[in-house]
Order: structure tokens, then sequence, then C-alpha cells
């Protein structure tokens, strides 16, 4: 066996009889380190002749691959040895208790949504959803809301930059431009309810820019006004856990309904409080919808999500609400389970 031969069958049996990574990495400075032997055999190699140096360098070559090759194969069983040697020596104690953390609660306006949502879906109406920025004719001109009204007024309405067509852009003052464009894209017989974010510029204890609202909308060839009564009824005795609850409705306008109603609601034996609108869809709403008033009639209502969550929650400040105080959330919120 030729002196290459030799060490390379040292090498190889110290490699294969290596029982650490230390005593691995050692050999192998020892034959491919610095000063190794197979280094130093390189270094001879351009001392030979023209023809021993090509021969001798493709053998150390090859013996140098072979080497590495044997090392890395060696080295990543004594790795997978000692993985395993560490995951047989250490256990976790799963009888530990877990580092506490806080539990989300979820917002009592969350919570009064899914409420609303589960009562009128018992009396079959369906969730309708539209944008929050609007164009004026879906939250204005559909509703029958001329141009002078209030409601398009700068200090009550958030305008944004118009459209192309110079089309007037605007955060949605109510959701009754959902009703609007149900109206528009379906047709009769309609039964939804229309909940979601609305803003008006007002800031104060009882009114903030943005807040919610849920309406509702049906039109079909016999509703009436009984009808809207009933609905409303059987809504907030549900709502209210409270079957003694009275209701009054008096005479109101709204430009998209006629004949209009406010609904009071009898607090507390103590006075009544206005807890929404409602009224039968005016004429010209229904035109403006293609849909034929001589044919089809209906009720629309709504009212302010947060006004009812403070009356039955018994919350003060309506600005408490967006205040994002953990504290207040702690108090008022609610279990997740709470919306299973």
């Amino acid at each position: 066996m030729s002196t290459h031969g030799q060490l390379k069958s040292h090498v190889l049996e110290e490699i294969s009889k290596a029982t650490s990574l230390t005593e691995l990495e050692d050999i192998r400075i020892n034959s491919l380190g610095k000063k190794g032997h197979i280094t130093l055999l390189m270094k001879e190699v351009g001392q030979k002749s023209p023809e021993e140096r090509k021969a001798m360098g493709a053998e150390l070559n090859i013996l140098k691959d072979t080497l590495t090759e044997a090392f890395d194969y060696r080295k990543a069983q004594l790795e997978n040895a000692a993985l395993n040697a560490r995951l047989a020596s250490e256990t976790l104690d799963v009888s530990l208790p877990p580092r506490p953390s806080p539990r989300g609660r979820i917002h009592p306006l969350s919570h009064v949504l899914d409420q609303a949502i589960h009562i009128f879906g018992q009396m079959g109406f369906i969730v309708a959803e539209g944008p929050d920025i609007e164009e004026d004719f879906y939250n204005f001109t559909a509703l029958n809301i001329p141009p002078e009204h209030p409601a398009r007024q700068e200090q009550d309405t958030f305008y944004l930059p118009a459209l192309e067509d110079n089309q007037p852009l605007v955060l949605r003052t109510h959701t009754s431009p959902v009703q609007i464009r149900t109206m528009i894209k379906g047709k009769p017989p309609i039964r939804i309810i229309a909940p979601g974010r609305t803003y008006r510029s007002e800031n104060d204890a009882t009114h903030t820019p943005m807040f919610h609202q849920i309406e509702g909308l049906v039109i079909d060839t016999s509703t009436h006004m009984g009808h809207l009564k009933g609905c409303l009824e059987e809504f907030f005795h549900l709502f209210f856990e409270d079957s003694s609850i009275k209701l009054r409705f008096r005479p109101g306008y709204f430009p998209f309904t006629e004949p209009s109603a406010e609904v009071d609601m009898w607090w507390k034996e103590s006075k009544w409080l206005e807890i929404g609108g409602c009224g039968m869809v005016h004429p010209n709403v229904l035109r403006n919808c293609n849909i034929n008033p001589e044919i089809y009639q209906g009720f629309a209502f709504g009212m302010g999500l947060e006004r009812l969550t403070m009356l039955k929650y018994g919350i003060e400040d309506l600005r408490l609400f967006f205040e994002s105080d953990l504290r207040w959330l702690t108090y008022y919120g609610f279990e997740p389970e709470a919306r299973e």
C-alpha cells in the first residue's frame, strides 16, 4: 500500500472511532488543517517534476475530498447522537401553571350589535351592507332630501373631494344609503337591516363624530304602519328582556318617510326617552329606486346602537365608548363566549 493509501486508511479509522465532536475536530485539524498531513503533502507537490506533480496532485485532491466527505458524515452522526441524548435527558413538566395573560373582552357595542342582528334575524330580516364613503345621490338625493336641507350643510356633514363627474362624496350620515342600494339592485319583497358606522360633525357627551346605527327596511305589497309598530315593540321587548316596556309613536317628519314617527320609550318610571325614528317609505323614494309606489309600499326605521347600549347597561357618557380604556372595557365588556 502506498504512503497516501496508508494515510487515508489511518485517518478514516480515526474518524470512525471518534466519539465526540471535539475529538473529530482535532482529527480534522491534524489531517486537513494548515499544518495537517494532507496540507504538508500538498506543499511538496510544487517541488516535483511536471509528471510527478500532475499525478501526485490528482491523488492528493481525491484523498482530500474523500476525507472531507468522511468528516462531514461522521459529524452529522455525532450531532444527531448528541441531540438524541439531550432529548432523552431533558423533560418538560406539563403540570407547571401557565404564565398569566390578560383575557380579552367583547366591546359592549359589538355585543349589542350581535343581539340586535340575532333578534331581527328571528323576524326574518337579513343583514345588508354598503360603503362608508357615499355618493350624494345615495346619501341624500334618492332619499328625497332637498338641496336646502340642513343635513347637507358642511357644518353637519363630512364632505370629501368630488368624483370626476363632480358627484359629491360624503362620509355617510346614516345607513339609509344601504336601503337605497338594496332597492335599486333587487326587487321586492325586501326585508333587510343595515347596521354600520355613520358620521356627523358633532362631539359632546351624547354625540361623537363617528357612531353606529341599525336601520330596517320592509317593502312588499301589503305592509302597513301596524306591522311597523308591532315589529319595533317586539324588538324592544326582546332586547331589554322586559315585555312591560311602553313605547309611544309621536308624529314626526323625515324626508324619506310619510307618515313619519318618533319612537319614545318610557324609561324607569321617570320620563319618555327618544330611541329612534320610523315611518312608511315615501313614494318618491320608491320612484327613485325604480319601484312602483302604486303597487309596493313598506316601512323603514332607524336607531342608534350607542343609545341602546347606554340605556341597557347604564353607561352615561358616549365618549367612553371610543377612549380605548382597558379598565372601562374590563368592567363593561363581555366574555368571548357571549358571541357564540
